[in-house]
C-alpha cells in the first residue's frame, strides 16, 4: 500500500510488530463480537440439541427467558469471551503471516494468478492452530448452555469437567471443531478477499485510494457480511455435530448423524446465518478499524502485477 503524503505508519508491513498488532486486532474483533451474540448462540445450540423443546428461534428465546431471564440468555459468556479472544488472535495474525509466507514461495505473477489458493491455504493453516486454543472453552460453553441445571460459572464448570471426565473432555470436539471452523475460515477469508475486489472494481464509484477511511470501512463491513452468510452455510452441519458432542461426550459423529438425519443436521441454519453474517461483518469492520486506529499499513485488494499486465496486453 503506497503511503499518502505525510502519512506515517506505526510499523513496517510484515514486521514482527505488524503481526503482533494483527493478533491484537483479531482478539478484539472475535472476542467482542462472539460475546455480544451469546444469546443468539445459546438459542442456536439449544435448538440443535433439543429441537423438540425449543422448536424455533423465537420459541427458544421465549423459553430461555422464562426459565431464567437475562442471566439465562447470556449463559456461557465467559468461555465465549476467553475462547474466541485467543482464537481470534491466532486466526487473524496467523492468516496474515501464512498469506505473506506462502506468497513469497512463488513469483509475483503466480501469487496473483493463484491468489485464491493462497488465501485458502493461509486460512486453513491459521484456523488449524487457532482451534487448539478455542476447543476447551467451546466445550465448556456448550456444556453450560445446553445441560439443564448445569453451573453458569466457567470457573466451576471447567474444573468439574476435568475432575469427572478427564482432560480429554476439552478436546473431544476438536476434530468436528476443525470440520466446522476450517471450512468456515477458508470461506471467510477467501470470499472476503474476492468480494472486496469485486466491490471496488464494480460497485464502489471511485478507486479505493480516493475513498475516506470510513468509506473503506463500510466496504469492508459489506464484504464481511456477504462472506459470513457463505460461511454459515458451509460450516453448519459440523456446528450441529460440535454442539451435540460437547453436550454428550459419549456420542460419536456417526451416531449423531443417524439420530438427527440429513435434514436435522441443518436445523438452526437461519439463526446461524443471522448470527454469522452479522458477526463476520462486524469482525472485519472492527479488525480494519483497529488497523486504522493503531496506524498500521493496510494493504489494498490484490492488483495485477505490471509485468503480467504487459504480457496480457501483448497477446491481444
Amino acid at each position: 500500500m503506497s503511503k499518502k503524503p505525510n502519512e506515517e505508519f506505526s510499523c513496517e508491513m510484515f514486521s514482527n510488530k505488524f503481526f503482533i498488532l494483527c493478533g491484537a486486532g483479531g482478539a478484539t474483533a472475535c472476542g467482542s463480537t462472539h460475546t455480544l451474540l451469546t444469546p443468539l448462540d445459546l438459542v442456536k445450540c439449544r435448538l440443535q440439541v433439543d429441537p423438540a423443546k425449543y422448536k424455533s428461534i423465537f420459541r427458544g428465546f421465549s423459553i430461555s427467558w422464562s426459565e431464567g431471564g437475562a442471566p439465562n440468555l447470556v449463559k456461557g459468556w465467559a468461555p465465549t469471551l476467553i475462547g474466541y479472544t485467543l482464537q481470534g488472535a491466532a486466526k487473524f495474525s496467523g492468516y496474515e503471516y501464512f498469506k505473506y509466507k506462502f506468497s513469497t514461495m512463488v513469483d509475483e505473477e503466480s501469487a496473483y494468478l493463484y491468489r485464491t489458493y493462497l488465501y485458502l491455504a493461509a486460512a486453513a493453516s491459521a484456523e488449524f492452530v487457532a482451534d487448539v486454543f478455542l476447543a476447551p472453552f467451546e466445550a465448556a460453553k456448550v456444556r453450560m448452555q445446553t445441560t439443564p441445571g448445569y453451573t453458569s460459572q466457567m470457573r466451576k464448570a471447567m474444573p468439574h469437567m476435568m475432575a469427572t471426565e478427564g482432560f480429554g473432555v476439552f478436546y473431544k470436539g476438536l476434530t468436528p471443531l476443525w470440520g466446522r471452523q476450517v471450512p468456515y475460515t477458508m470461506m471467510k477469508f477467501s470470499s472476503f478477499e474476492k468480494t472486496l475486489e469485486y466491490l471496488y472494481d464494480n460497485v464502489v464509484p471511485k478507486p479505493r485510494e480516493q475513498c475516506t477511511k470510513f468509506e473503506q470501512l463500510l466496504v469492508t463491513f459489506t464484504a464481511g457480511y456477504i462472506a459470513g452468510v457463505l460461511c454459515a452455510i458451509v460450516s453448519h452441519p459440523s456446528d450441529t455435530i460440535v454442539s451435540k458432542l460437547n453436550k454428550d461426550p459419549s456420542a460419536s459423529i456417526g451416531s449423531i448423524i443417524s439420530e438427527v438425519g440429513m435434514f436435522g443436521i441443518w436445523r438452526g441454519l437461519v439463526a446461524r446465518i443471522i448470527m454469522i453474517g452479522t458477526l463476520t461483518g462486524l469482525q472485519w469492520f472492527i479488525y480494519d478499524a483497529f488497523k486504522v486506529y493503531t496506524g498500521m499499513p493496510r494493504p489494498p485488494p490484490a492488483a495485477m502485477p505490471e509485468s503480467l499486465r504487459k504480457k496480457l496486453a501483448a497477446k491481444k
